[in-house]
Formats: structure tokens, C-alpha cells, sequence
């Protein structure tokens, strides 16, 4: 796999939903993306993944999850060792954001469609 990752967590294929819309944002502005999620299908040329990334490859995970359901996934985004996770609207969690912080893993509570059109990304 390539450096800088941006892994989508919760990627749909349905064009109206907001991990959709940043994965073409993402595509669009040059990153490597592995979009993740249940539902199988594809964002552009991109095939959703199901199977999860090795740990150590992916740089930012982005998550489009509610709570609710990345409690199913915390050890693995944790093993993942991420720099950092960013908290798309919907998805704060305190929870996941004190394991990730005392794994060193920074997070962030943002959107990534506006982190990307405003160059923070």
C-alpha cells in the first residue's frame, strides 16, 4: 500500500451519502483512499472494501459511523495505529476518542468535506 492512506470508515455507495461525497472530494484532491464499509459496491472506480487494512498503513481514518456502531470496531481502528481520526458530524465519541488518545492517535472532531474545501485537510 501507498503512504498517507485516508481510510473512509462507513463508505457507502449511495452518491447522497456524505462518505460517497468525501471519498470523491478525496479523490479529487489526490489522496489514496480505502474506502471501507458493510455494504458492498463501488465509489467511482473504487471497490469498497470489507476486509480490513494491515495495521500501520493507513495514516488518517475518517469515520462515518455513528457510536453506536464503531463499538464493534475499536480494537481493530485502535490496532489500526492511524495518525489520527477525524469525527465527521454524527460520530463524536468519547469514548473511542479517550482509547485513541491513550494509543497516541490524534483526533479531531470535524468535517472532512469542509477540511478538504478549505485546504485543513
Amino acid at each position: 500500500m501507498q503512504s498517507n492512506i485516508t481510510m473512509v470508515l462507513g463508505a457507502s455507495p449511495n452518491p447522497e451519502r456524505y462518505s460517497y461525497m468525501a471519498t470523491v472530494m478525496l479523490l479529487e484532491k489526490g489522496h489514496a483512499i480505502y474506502p471501507c464499509g458493510i455494504k458492498k459496491g463501488m465509489i467511482q472506480s473504487l471497490q469498497i472494501e470489507q476486509e480490513w487494512p494491515i495495521p500501520g498503513s493507513i495514516t488518517t481514518l475518517t469515520l462515518y459511523l455513528g457510536p453506536t456502531a464503531q463499538e464493534a470496531y475499536y480494537n481493530q481502528i485502535i490496532a489500526l495505529k492511524p495518525q489520527r481520526i477525524i469525527f465527521n458530524p454524527g460520530t463524536e465519541n468519547p469514548t473511542l476518542v479517550q482509547l485513541a488518545r491513550a494509543a497516541n492517535i490524534e483526533t479531531i472532531e470535524a468535517c472532512t468535506l469542509v477540511m478538504l474545501t478549505t485546504g485543513q485537510y
